[in-house]
């Protein structure tokens, strides 16, 4: 017999609120995103000069090159050697945060209620917590551990303190489950 997505609604959602109280945590009380963002020696001068260029809101690398033919001209190689090389967001308002805590809620509600969805299609009512604290948790961390993977592989995002995260996640994901699963139906 499967798990139904409707028996696994109070784990779904106190996993999800506890991964929002995890995620607040780590960042605000936790030192190991600390050092991840820095400021920039001269920040208000390059303030003012974006600002003077009226660059607008959006995702830049430099230096950019708009074509694969461009990529393989002589001054986009040259300036590549040359540096400096990165990325730049700029927002087009400043962070709401009752918006942005709000969607990580979501985010991890709707996450974990795929991983409630493919744990119920493999443990029946009934399962031995142990295998669902296994089988959640290791959903848990490759949906939460290698989420900014390949942000770090191409954009030299600081990927270590976010895969530490994702596995302290999936093991709450876990456990939460774990002490939640349904019992066997007669």
């Amino acid at each position: 017999m499967l798990t139904g997505l409707s028996m696994l609604w109070l784990p779904i959602l106190l996993s999800g609120i506890a991964l929002f109280f995890a995620s607040w945590a780590a960042w605000m009380l936790l030192p190991h995103h600390k050092g991840e963002w820095i400021g920039l020696p001269n920040e208000d001068a390059v303030m003012k000069q974006i600002k003077s260029d009226s660059v607008a809101p959006g995702q830049y690398c430099f230096p950019y090159a708009a074509t694969p033919e461009a990529m393989k001209s002589d001054l986009y190689k040259s300036k590549m050697q040359a540096g400096p090389r990165g990325t730049l967001t700029l927002w087009a308002t400043p962070p709401n945060m009752g918006v942005n805590m709000l969607c990580t809620v979501a985010f991890f509600l709707i996450a974990n209620a795929v991983i409630a969805y493919l744990a119920g299609m493999v443990l029946p009512p009934g399962e031995d917590h142990m295998r669902v604290f296994r089988f959640v948790g290791t959903a848990g961390i490759l949906t939460y551990g290698t989420a900014n993977i390949l942000n770090g592989i191409w954009f030299g995002r600081k990927m270590v303190a976010d895969i530490v995260d994702g596995i302290a996640y999936g093991f709450i994901t876990g456990a939460i489950f774990a002490l939640l699963w349904p019992a066997a139906t007669v």
